[in-house]
C-alpha cells in the first residue's frame, strides 16, 4: 500500500483554488450518465447528496433510519465556526487555520486544515440562504460565540440546536433534488459491505433493516458519510445507531484506517447514574462561555454548592490556564477535571463530576438572557436530572464524543481504494488529535457541499468504467460473505446477548484506552479485547430469524466489528509512545502533567492496512510536513 496525499503545490492560500482550476471536470450532459452511492445522510451525506444531486449525478443515498432528520449530526448543539470576523476581534482564515492545527496538537495535514477554514465561510452563506435561523443580535447581525481553544468569537449558533438546524437545511435541499429526480432515497438498509471491481469501488452490499432482504447496489463511485466509532466505548455521546460497521468493512476491503487512538473526550457531559444506561448526554461546550468551573478546595468538603463560599471553590480551569480559563479545548478541559476527581474533590455521590455554575452570568446578564441562549439545554438537564440549573449548578464529567481517527483519505477524500470517498467524521483528516468545539459541523459540510463535488468529477471524468451490475461475480461473491457470516451469527447457539458483550468491551476500552493510557494497560487491553472476541463467536445468542426485522441480528454485527476495531485502537495507542490531543499516555507528559509530543519520532497519521483475519495489520505512516506553522509544546496558559 502506498500513501499519496496528493496535496498541491504552491502556497497554502492558493493550494485549493489552483486545484480546483486543475481538476477534470464532467460536462452536464454526461454527469446523468454517472451513479453515485452516498451511504448516510447526517450532515456531510446529505450535503454531498443534494450538491451533487443538483450537479445532475444520479445519486442514490442509502441511511440506517426511517428519514435522514433522525442522523446523529441533529444532536449537535453548541455551534458551527467560520472565520467571518463579525466581532471584529481579530479573526481571520489563517487564524482559523492556526487555532485548528494548533487544537489537533500538530497532528493533523497542514493542506487540508487551511482548506477547511477557507471554506468554512461559504458554509455560512449557504445555510443563511437554506433558512438556517442562526442567531442574531439586535440589529438583525448574526450572532458569534467563544468555543473551546480560541480567543476570538467564531462560532454561528441556533441556539442549543445548531446540529439539527444545519441538518433541516441540508434535508431540505436533498429533497428538493428528490423532488427533480436526481436522489433517490434507500431508507432503512445498513451498508454491510464494499463491491470491488477492477481495483475501484463499484457498489455495496447492504441489508434491508425490516425485511432483513441483503441487497447489492451498483455505481461508479461511493461516498462513506457514516460518522464516527465512539460506540465503540458502550457509553458515549452517539446515538444508539451510530456505528462503524460500514467503515470497518471497507477497512477490510483494503482502505487504510488512520489514526484510531485518537478519541476525543468531551468535558461537559452528564455524568453516569447507573448501569441502567446505554448512552450518555452531552452539555453544549458553548455553555463554558457564562459558566465556571470548579471544584471544593478540600477533598472532605461535602456541603450541597450553595453552601460552599467563595473562598472554599477552586476554578481550576481558572486558576491553571489564566489566558483561555474555561474555554481551552476539550482534551484539557476533560483531563483537569479527571485530575481533580483523582485528588479525591469530585463533587456528587460517586466523586465523579465537576460543577459547571451558572451564579454569576445570571447576576451579571439576569436570568432571561441565559435562558435566551442555553434555554433548551437548560431545560434538558433539568429533565434528566431533575436538578434546576438556574438554582444550583449543573454536574458534568468526560465522556466519549468523537472520534478524529477514520478511513484514511488523500486531498481529494479519497480513500486508498479507488472511486471510495470518505467524509466527515468518517474519515481522519482534518482534526488531528483532538477536535476543536464546533468544527465537525463545519468539517461534514464542507467535505459535502464543497469539496467532494469538484474531486468527484475530476475522478469520474478521468477514470474508465468498465460495466458493472450486481449479476457481476465480484457482487455475488460479496453478497455471499454477508450472507454466511449472517448465518454464522444466527446459527450460534450461545447464552448472551450483544448487548452484554458490548457492555464488557466496552468496560475494557474505558478502563485501559479511555482518558489515559500506558503501555503495561494497552497491553493488557489488547488480551482481555481478543479473549473476549473469542468468546463472543463461541457464546453468542442471536434469537429470531434473518429475513425479517431483527434488532438483534443488527446490533450483533456491529459488535462482532467492534471486537477488531477496540484491538486496532489499542494497538495504535500502543504503538504511538507520545502524548497529544486526546491521546495521552501516562509515560510522557510534562512537568505540570500537560501533552508530550514527540515530533521527532512520531510527526505522522498512522495508516493501518488490513492483512487478514487473525494477522497483524501493517503500519503506514504519512509523514506530517509544517511549512506555514511552527512546532512548539501546546500552551493555553
Amino acid at each position: 500500500m502506498k500513501l499519496d496525499s496528493k496535496v498541491p503545490g504552491g502556497p497554502i492560500q492558493e493550494k485549493w483554488d489552483r486545484h480546483r482550476f486543475e481538476m477534470k471536470l464532467v460536462n452536464p450532459a454526461n454527469k446523468r450518465k454517472y451513479k453515485i452511492l452516498v451511504v448516510g445522510t447526517g450532515l456531510a451525506g446529505a450535503s454531498a447528496a443534494a450538491t451533487l444531486g443538483g450537479l445532475g449525478y444520479d445519486v442514490h443515498a442509502f441511511f440506517i433510519h426511517d428519514s435522514p432528520r433522525r442522523a446523529h449530526s441533529i444532536a449537535a448543539q453548541g455551534g458551527i465556526n467560520a472565520a467571518k470576523n463579525y466581532p471584529n476581534d481579530g479573526d481571520s482564515i489563517w487564524r482559523l487555520f492556526y487555532d485548528t492545527i494548533k487544537g489537533g496538537d500538530y497532528r493533523a495535514r497542514e493542506a487540508n486544515v487551511y482548506r477547511l477554514a477557507q471554506v468554512a465561510n461559504n458554509i455560512i452563506d449557504q445555510c443563511v440562504a437554506q433558512g438556517v435561523p442562526f442567531a442574531r443580535e439586535y440589529g438583525g447581525y448574526l450572532d458569534n460565540r467563544s468555543f473551546g481553544g480560541a480567543q476570538v468569537s467564531r462560532t454561528f449558533y441556533a441556539r442549543g440546536q445548531t446540529g439539527q438546524q444545519l441538518l433541516l437545511g441540508a434535508y431540505s435541499a436533498m429533497m428538493q433534488q428528490v423532488n427533480a429526480g436526481n436522489v433517490k432515497l434507500y431508507p432503512r438498509r445498513e451498508m454491510l459491505d464494499l463491491v470491488i471491481k477492477n481495483g475501484q469501488a463499484r457498489g455495496i452490499i447492504c441489508r434491508n433493516l425490516v425485511s432483513g432482504e441483503i441487497e447489492s447496489h451498483a455505481g461508479h463511485a461511493v461516498a462513506l458519510c457514516t460518522g464516527g466509532y465512539g460506540n465503540l466505548y458502550y457509553l458515549s455521546t452517539n446515538a444508539m445507531n451510530s456505528n462503524a460497521t460500514a467503515a470497518w468493512r471497507c477497512y477490510k476491503r483494503g482502505a487504510a484506517f488512520a489514526n484510531p487512538c485518537f478519541t476525543q473526550i468531551h468535558p461537559t457531559c452528564i455524568p453516569v447514574s447507573g448501569d441502567h444506561q446505554s448512552k450518555l448526554t452531552l452539555m453544549s461546550e458553548s455553555l463554558r462561555n457564562d459558566g465556571r468551573v470548579w471544584v471544593p478546595k478540600r477533598a472532605d468538603d461535602k456541603r450541597p454548592p450553595n453552601q460552599i463560599p467563595e473562598e472554599d471553590r477552586d476554578y481550576y480551569l481558572e486558576r491553571r490556564y489564566p489566558s483561555f480559563g474555561n474555554l481551552v479545548p476539550r482534551d484539557v478541559a476533560s483531563r483537569a477535571a479527571k485530575a481533580v476527581c483523582d485528588e479525591g474533590r469530585g463533587v456528587g455521590e460517586a466523586g465523579l463530576s465537576v460543577y459547571l455554575d451558572f451564579r454569576d452570568a445570571i447576576a451579571r446578564l439576569g436570568r432571561k438572557a441565559i435562558a435566551d441562549k442555553y434555554g433548551n439545554l437548560f431545560d434538558m438537564y433539568l429533565r434528566i436530572t431533575d436538578e434546576n440549573p438556574y438554582e444550583v449548578p449543573m454536574r458534568i464529567y468526560p465522556a466519549v464524543h468523537y472520534t478524529m481517527g477514520g478511513l484514511w483519505v488523500d486531498y481529494n477524500l479519497m480513500s486508498t481504494i479507488p472511486g471510495l470517498y470518505v467524509l466527515g467524521e468518517a474519515n481522519f483528516s482534518d482534526h488531528g488529535a483532538n477536535r476543536l468545539g464546533a468544527s465537525a459541523l463545519m468539517q461534514g459540510l464542507a467535505d459535502g457541499y464543497f469539496i467532494l463535488p469538484y474531486t468527484i468529477g475530476d475522478y469520474l471524468a478521468g477514470s474508465t468504467f468498465p460495466t458493472a451490475t450486481v449479476e457481476d461475480d465480484e457482487f455475488k461473491a460479496t453478497r455471499q460473505e454477508v450472507l454466511d457470516q449472517t448465518e454464522r451469527m444466527i446459527r450460534n447457539r450461545g447464552n448472551k446477548d450483544p448487548r452484554t458483550f458490548h457492555r464488557e468491551l466496552g468496560a475494557i476500552m474505558w478502563d485501559y484506552v479511555g482518558m489515559a493510557r500506558n503501555a503495561q494497560g494497552l497491553r493488557e487491553a489488547i488480551t482481555k479485547i481478543r479473549a473476549l472476541r473469542e468468546e463472543y463467536w463461541q457464546n453468542l445468542k442471536v434469537p429470531g430469524r434473518p429475513d425479517s426485522f431483527n434488532k438483534y441480528l443488527e446490533y450483533a454485527g456491529r459488535i462482532g466489528d467492534y471486537m477488531e476495531l477496540g484491538e486496532l485502537v489499542a494497538m495504535d495507542a500502543l504503538q504511538r509512545e507520545e502524548s497529544c490531543g486526546g491521546h495521552f499516555r501516562e509515560e510522557y507528559q510534562t512537568e505540570e502533567g500537560e501533552a508530550l509530543r514527540n515530533d521527532e519520532r512520531f510527526a505522522f497519521a498512522a495508516a493501518w492496512e488490513y492483512k487478514g483475519p487473525n494477522q497483524k495489520p501493517e503500519l503506514h505512516r504519512e509523514d506530517l510536513t509544517f511549512e506555514s506553522v511552527e512546532l512548539k509544546q501546546r500552551s493555553y496558559k
